[in-house]
């Protein structure tokens, strides 16, 4: 007889996790032993039901799926890592496979095939959205250094150089730096277009 599959859910969404609970529930192999709808609490679920694969939705409060699956990774390196998506940005494919997942799909995708991703993890197989993966392939890799990001991310909201300087402890001078050469490396015209490119590409 099989052991029983335990496997962690985190979906800020409750009708979404609770129907991914369900369809997975079906399963004779398959148990969900723990459900969260933050990224900050994945960890401690992890530890506290020793589950063997992680169900990570990229968008939730707390922290994101991938940073949690970064998180688990180096703590729990046992742990298997689904990182589930509604948006199929190539930037997010290659941001969870670097922090550690183990496969990567869309939401959308059969329940049967996400059963199914979850037994090939756990012998050690990778499993990718096919077309994610075309799609991450034509991309290319993400231009943007970290540093690039965190003030591009900082930007978002509109603030100015100064307040963006003050936040993120760093001259006026430097911020200024850093966001002129995102936007060339994106592109485009200002601050606004390369935050917006850069998360419609999953660069953010």
């Amino acid at each position: 007889m099989t052991s029983t599959i335990k496997v962690l859910l985190a979906e800020d969404q409750s009708m979404v996790r609770e129907a991914l609970a369900a369809l997975l529930g079906l399963e004779d192999d398959i148990e969900v032993v723990a459900q969260v709808a933050r990224g900050d609490q994945v960890l401690a679920a992890v530890d506290a039901h020793g589950v063997d694969v992680a169900l990570l939705d990229i968008e939730m409060p707390g922290c994101t799926g991938i940073e949690a699956a970064g998180q688990v990774h180096r703590e729990f390196p046992q742990v298997k890592l689904v990182v589930l998506t509604t948006f199929g940005r190539p930037g997010y494919l290659r941001s969870a496979m670097e922090a550690g997942a183990d496969a990567f799909l869309v939401k959308d995708a059969p329940a049967a095939q996400l059963a199914e991703a979850i037994r090939k993890v756990l012998s050690g197989e990778r499993v990718i959205d096919p077309t994610l993966a075309a799609a991450a392939l034509a991309e290319g890799a993400n231009p943007l250094t970290e540093r690039e990001r965190e003030v591009l991310r900082a930007a978002a909201d509109g603030s100015t150089n100064a307040e963006l300087a003050k936040a993120l402890h760093l001259s006026q001078g430097t911020v200024r730096n850093y966001l002129s050469t995102a936007i060339q490396k994106l592109a485009v015209r200002n601050r606004a277009e390369a935050v917006r490119i850069a998360r419609e590409k999953g660069w953010l």
